[in-house]
């Protein structure tokens, strides 16, 4: 495995741990601030709002610049945020610093997609973005329950100080280990990238990103009112079944990943199948609590286990030109994210109780299903073999 993913998956964790743990410092954040818990929240939308918005403007402003240089200005970036978040004197600074921060992660994510990708055999790309993945993945596991203990032992700051000197060890990383791109990989800057979204296949990736993690993220959203309202956990459980999600969460992106480099179509499909399967089952059993915990796990995994296979066929159908398709579709997880969240509240604010989001979330990703198998029979047999030729064997 080379040396230059681990570098990438420790940006990965570190911009992981930014996005999660204020979630687990809302309370301690707001006191300080002195502003109500509502007002605090914006700090979770306004991240994800320029999450969105960094993934599409900022890839667009990098795509003339070597991919390795491209990602050190992005983790300059993301070490400035979190420092402006853990000196922030007031409110508004610390807003400022999470949308810096924030800029970074979705240009982050998708450039590192590419360089992954190129680091590897093509017949095991997928499986090297998922290492990079790899990192987000560690950061929900064990990065947000100890950096939320850090914050509540030591003040909130110390965990954006510590976030801070994550992302100068994942900047020195990737300076020393990660290989720069050779000026012939640039595709013709801009103006390439733009071109490969003529490919209707590229956007009906996006469409299937949107939908197919969207509902499991939407699902999610809701957890914390379902294990305790529906399922009778107690509130002090929530962080420990959340730790089970999470376990889930890297298991399924190394297994999506292995699974995407076999053959990914067939896999993408097994896998919505499989989301579609547990939601089912989930919104069904959640009265019950062992169910609930095996339901749990089962989501995160195969939920998660369609971001490799999901990132990489964006990048085989724009494969001339990937860097901002790439991106796109980092922004296409984030815009997926919000729908899963906004479908779930309306049949919450409808009275259709807890556990109706999980079935909104089975219902998109089934939607989400039925976007693969168009996209399929709409491709041309040729149009896919030249990358599905190459993830074949591994």
């Amino acid at each position: 495995m080379p040396s230059g993913l681990i570098a990438l998956a420790m940006g990965g964790f570190g911009i992981g741990l930014t996005e999660f743990v204020i979630m687990g410092l809302l309370p301690e954040v707001a006191a300080d601030f002195a502003v109500s818990e509502s007002v605090a929240g914006y700090l979770i939308s306004g991240y994800a709002l320029s999450v969105a918005l960094g993934a599409i403007l900022l890839t667009a402003a990098l795509t003339r610049f070597d991919r390795k240089r491209a990602l050190l200005s992005l983790m300059v970036l993301f070490i400035v945020g979190n420092l402006l978040s853990a000196l922030a004197p007031s409110y508004e600074v610390m807003m400022g610093g999470r949308i810096v921060a924030a800029l970074c992660h979705g240009a982050f994510f998708g450039i590192g997609s590419v360089v992954a990708a190129d680091m590897v055999a093509p017949s095991k790309r997928a499986g090297a973005i998922a290492i990079m993945f790899a990192g987000l993945t560690i950061a929900n596991v064990l990065g947000v329950p100890f950096g939320t203990l850090l914050g509540q032992q030591l003040g909130w700051r110390s965990t954006f100080w510590a976030i801070t000197a994550i992302g100068v060890a994942a900047l020195v990383g990737i300076t020393a280990l990660v290989p720069a791109t050779p000026p012939s990989a640039t595709h013709g800057g801009l103006r390439g990238e733009l071109h490969a979204f003529r490919n209707k296949q590229v956007w009906f990736s996006i469409a299937l990103t949107v939908l197919g993690y969207g509902g499991m993220f939407g699902a999610f959203t809701y957890i914390a009112f379902t294990l305790t309202e529906v399922s009778g956990f107690a509130t002090s459980s929530v962080p420990w079944l959340l730790i089970v999600f999470g376990s889930g969460l890297f298991v399924g992106n190394y297994l999506g990943g292995k699974a995407a480099d076999r053959a990914l179509t067939p896999a993408l499909t097994w896998i919505l199948a499989l989301v579609t399967a547990v939601l089912i089952v989930f919104a069904a059993t959640a009265d019950n609590r062992a169910m609930t915990i095996l339901s749990l796990f089962l989501m995160g995994a195969f939920g998660f286990a369609t971001v490799p296979g999901l990132q990489m066929r964006i990048m085989n159908y724009a494969s001339a030109a990937p860097t901002m398709a790439s991106g796109a579709n980092i922004a296409a997880f984030n815009v997926g994210n919000a729908l899963g969240a906004w479908l779930g509240g309306l049949t919450i604010a409808a009275g259709l109780g807890f556990t109706s989001p999980i079935w909104t979330g089975a219902v998109v990703t089934a939607a989400g299903l039925v976007v693969l198998r168009i996209a399929t029979a709409m491709d041309r047999p040729s149009a896919e073999a030249p990358a599905d030729s190459t993830l074949v064997n591994i």
